[in-house]
This record gives structure tokens, C-alpha cells and sequence, in this order.
């Protein structure tokens, strides 16, 4: 059955839109006027509707808090260069989304109420999708157990919501980032490949642990070996060694990211060699010594293309060639940033029109 429901729209009586300081946004802090949501009861989606952006009411012994049931996403809108606005990849976000419910037993959501609810809360708020180049509108999709229930078990209730908010760079520099050989981020067979609320609980310790010894970020290994490279932080890590492009393949303890499949696939359209398979610290730091790892950079949603400046490794810290125009991580960035305000050719049809 597909799922179109009434959305019920209750708009703001005030905007806050005047009060936001749009040349000084701060990630994650400036919340459009409206949110999403529908919830899951006996079985079906129900009483979807749009209203203005607020706290909202929960059992304390809502199961989501006790037990971890919650997902997320997070996408972007952009302005185009004709005004309007569009969507980058939403359905590879909804499917993501899927595949997260089912790693936690939780209801999925079909494409129809998924795209419904997402798109008419972007036409709401369109306004509070930035002009400014490098900025967009983030858009937080997230699933929660609703039940009010002490005990460990699926929940019978959801909710799913969505809610926007402009945004700049999430990083403003080069990264100095680490490997994290002790800590583990998601074991192979776990939930790592789900998006959902406990991968990122579980990661701020060492990640904290880190950013007191002057890191940014941690590049995460493997469960087993502690050698092989997994993520980095909020991003899927990539490297340049000698003209190839390497990144770890996808498992189940490695995210699935959106930017990482966009940035694979502009990699081939430049004719690049794209190798996806497992990449060691080892590796990475014997080419760094010699003199061939040209590059690395984080890719995501929020950091969009976030390069690497310095690796620390084993206690010691190495610092990678600084990258000019002609670098892939600039040029790849070039060329999504085109694409995604209307500038470049979509090719391969990533855009949504809203």
C-alpha cells in the first residue's frame, strides 16, 4: 500500500527567520520555523503534520532513551542558480534511512510519505535556504522509539521526523587527525553500517581523547587488527596514493555515505583509478614516508569535502603535502558544488527539484 497521507499544516505566527544571522551561522545551531512528523501506531503510519519547530513531550520511560532506538539521516537543499531550490540525493538518504530501521527494529518508511513530508516542509521554509556560496539548508531526518515501556524489547510505537537548518562549513581548515588503535568505533556483524543514535554516544570518548591532545578528528580502525581503516569521525576517509583513489569497502561496520558514492563515481567520470578494498594505517603511512600519498580528505553530508593536513601515527605526527587547484579533493569539490547549485551538468541525475 502506498502511503499518502493528509498532512495537517500549522505555519508559525512568527517567523524567526529575521533573528538569524546568516553571515555568521554557527553548524547546527539556527533551526528553521517548521518540523515534520508522523507517528507509527497499530501497525500503519499516522497524523502526519507540519508544525511550527518546538520542543515536544515524551514518557520518561520512553524506550528510546533506555534501550537506543533512534535513527537518523542528514541531507542537504541548495540554492540554485536560477533561485529555486533542490534536493541532493534524497532517495539514497530514504533507502539509507530503511536500512537503518531494519538493522533496528524499527518500521520503515515508504518513499511517498518520505518525499511527501520532506518536500512540503522544504517549500514551507524555503526562504531559510541560504543564497551564500558554501552554504545550504541541512535536513535532519530521524526515527524514534515512542513507546512508554521498561523493558527490552522492540517498541510497538514511532515516531519520524524531520526538521531543517541553515548552515556554512562544518569544518573551516584543514583536519589534523589521528589513528585510533585501541578504541573501537563499530565491530564487524554490529551496526556500524546503520545510521543510528549509539555509534555516535559510543564514539565521542576517544574522539574527546583526542581533541585534547590537539586532533580534530579520529581515523577509526578495525575491531579485530586495529590496522585497517574504517572512518573518520562524522566521515568515510579517503586517500591519493600515486594518482589512485583508495578508500576502505564498504562492511558492515562502515557507513554507506552518500558524498563517498558521489565522490567514487565523479572520481571514475575524471578517469581516475578508484580502488575500494581494504586500506591499512601501514599502507597510508608508508606511502606518506614515501612521498606518495598525495592526499586525504573526509567525506560527508555536513564537512562535504574535509582535507586532511596532518596525521598523527604511532605518537608521532606527519604532515601531508598541502594541495593546490589542480588536487583531486579540490577538484571533485569544484565539481559537486556545481552540480549541486545548478552550475554544472547533472549527469547523473542527483538533483531534486523542490
Amino acid at each position: 500500500m502506498i502511503d499518502i497521507l493528509p498532512i495537517q499544516i500549522q505555519p508559525t505566527a512568527a517567523s524567526r527567520l529575521a533573528e538569524v544571522d546568516f553571515d555568521h551561522l554557527e553548524f547546527g545551531k539556527a533551526f528553521s520555523d517548521h518540523m515534520f512528523s508522523v507517528d507509527y501506531r497499530d501497525g500503519e503510519w499516522q497524523n502526519a503534520q507540519i508544525v511550527p519547530y518546538g520542543d515536544m513531550a515524551v514518557s520518561p520511560a520512553n524506550s528510546a532513551l533506555h534501550y537506543g532506538q533512534a535513527i537518523f539521516e542528514g541531507m542537504k537543499a541548495y540554492r540554485q542558480a536560477d533561485g529555486g531550490v533542490a534536493l541532493f540525493r534524497p532517495l539514497d538518504n530514504w533507502a539509507r534511512l530503511n536500512s537503518s530501521a531494519e538493522r533496528m527494529c524499527m518500521p520503515t518508511i515508504s518513499e511517498e510519505l518520505f518525499m511527501q513530508g520532506l518536500t512540503e516542509l522544504i517549500r514551507l521554509d524555503e526562504k531559510w535556504v541560504p543564497s551564500a556560496p558554501g552554504y545550504s539548508l541541512y535536513i535532519r531526518p530521524f526515527m524514534f522509539a515512542t513507546d512508554g515501556f521498561i523493558g527490552v524489547r522492540p517498541s510497538d510505537s514511532y515516531r519520524f521526523m524531520i526538521f531543517t537548518c541553515p548552515v556554512g562549513l562544518y569544518f573551516n581548515k584543514p583536519l589534523r587527525v589521528r589513528f585510533e588503535q585501541k578504541y573501537v568505533r563499530s565491530a564487524e556483524g554490529g551496526a556500524g553500517y546503520a545510521k543510528n543514535a549509539g555509534n555516535y554516544g559510543a564514539a565521542m570518548y576517544p574522539t574527546k581523547l583526542a581533541q585534547n591532545e590537539g586532533y580534530n578528528q579520529l581515523i577509526w580502525t578495525d575491531a579485530s587488527e586495529h590496522q585497517y581503516v574504517e572512518e573518520s569521525g562524522t566521515m568515510n576517509a579517503i586517500f591519493v596514493i600515486d594518482g589512485r583513489v583508495v578508500t576502505p569497502a564498504l562492511s558492515t561496520s562502515i557507513l554507506d555515505g552518500v558524498t563517498r558514492r558521489s565522490v567514487l563515481a565523479l572520481a571514475r567520470d575524471m578517469g581516475l583509478t578508484v580502488e575500494e578494498r581494504r586500506v591499512s594505517s601501514r599502507e597510508v603511512m608508508e606511502a606518506q614516508a614515501a612521498g606518495k600519498l598525495n592526499e586525504a580528505f573526509g567525506v560527508g553530508t555536513a564537512a562535504t569535502i574535509a582535507p586532511i593536513a596532518t596525521i598523527g601515527y604511532q605518537g608521532r605526527d606527519y604532515d601531508l603535502p598541502a594541495t593546490d587547484a589542480s588536487a583531486f579533493s579540490r577538484r571533485v569539490a569544484a565539481a559537486l558544488d556545481a552540480i549541486r547549485t545548478g552550475e554544472g551538468a547533472d549527469i547523473h541525475d542527483w538533483m531534486v527539484r523542490v
